[in-house]
């Protein structure tokens, strides 16, 4: 797909401004996931748990940053969304079960168990109404986003995608594991900007091949070193840009990557520059990790008064035109 025609798209009030579409999440907390019996048995759902997931965190980040977000998700009817702003649109489509989520984080990385999966999204659930917003972001947890939802959005619409639900399986313990995206010839043709992690891909460039095929911006994310952009140019070649981070005083880092994908679409969209957008994404989740929950993410002032007090030189950005496939990160 080549790039929309998006930018600072005029409002319109009878379209939502930022779509999220996607699963939100009941992320248990003080629990430690112990293998079959935390899997065969409901004591997990007496114990507390905070909303997450990508939808949730990309609507949050997107008040903050002053935009309008629409949630469209599936969840069970006893779900409590009530920690949700009421300034969130909220669409919440039936499921016999919400998906949970436990994440345990230890020096070498994050483990993931999954508990419950809710039903999918398809492209008949998403009202005539809601299909020209300014910008849309996929969100799936538990392939829980079907491939054809991403073919549903006008021409000038900006479509997004974080694919981790669509790279993830888990066992019969509920322990989620990396697997190859299976239905990504469907989906990435109908994408504008694809936003994923190190992680998502066992940190194997090589499985970039086919989105940088299909895909004019794919941006990397890279955990405390910052993000990569991969920019198609029209000669088919692929630009690598690397942007540094914003340092930052780890709390919690739940939720940074899908902050990031939500400021880094935004800003997209109002300004056409990759770069200022990255720069301005990992800023906003830099700040996200410094408090618990999405309690630290920033307002837009306190970003663009960071950005402008430590402006990004020349000389901090690296760019490399002679992208070499084979190359591990």
């Amino acid at each position: 797909m080549g790039m929309h025609r998006f930018y600072n798209r005029p409002a319109d009030d009878q379209q939502p401004d930022i779509l999220l579409i996607g699963t939100i999440t009941q992320d248990l907390i003080d629990t430690e996931p112990n293998g079959e019996s935390a899997w065969e048995s409901d004591q997990y759902l007496n114990r507390g748990y905070r909303i997450g997931g990508t939808v949730s965190f990309a609507a949050v980040t997107a008040l903050r940053l002053g935009r309008k977000p629409t949630i469209i998700t599936r969840a069970a009817a006893t779900t409590d969304f009530s920690e949700l702003s009421p300034e969130i649109d909220l669409r919440i489509l039936p499921s016999p079960t919400t998906t949970t989520f436990v994440n345990v984080y230890t020096e070498e990385g994050r483990t993931q168990y999954t508990y419950a999966q809710s039903a999918p999204i398809h492209a008949a659930d998403i009202a005539d109404e809601l299909r020209s917003p300014s910008l849309v972001l996929l969100g799936p947890l538990v392939d829980d986003v079907m491939p054809d939802v991403a073919a549903l959005f006008d021409t000038n619409v900006l479509v997004g995608a974080v694919p981790q639900g669509w790279m993830r399986c888990w066992d019969e313990t509920g322990r989620v594991y990396s697997k190859r995206w299976t239905n990504e010839t469907e989906i990435l043709p109908h994408l504008d900007v694809l936003i994923l992690s190190q992680e998502d891909i066992d940190y194997d460039l090589s499985r970039l091949e086919l989105p940088f095929h299909h895909v004019p911006l794919v941006v990397m994310t890279e955990y405390r070193a910052g993000s990569t952009i991969f920019r198609r140019e029209k000669d088919k070649t692929t630009t690598q840009i690397k942007i540094p981070p914003r340092p930052a005083n780890e709390v919690d880092p739940t939720g940074a990557g899908d902050v990031f994908a939500a400021a880094f679409l935004l800003c997209l969209q109002e300004t056409a520059d990759p770069i200022h957008a990255a720069r301005f994404a990992n800023v906003t989740a830099s700040f996200s990790v410094e408090k618990v929950g999405t309690s630290g993410i920033p307002s837009r002032a306190a970003v663009l008064t960071y950005m402008e007090k430590f402006p990004l030189s020349p000389e901090d950005v690296i760019q490399n035109s002679a992208y070499n496939p084979q190359w591990r990160v």
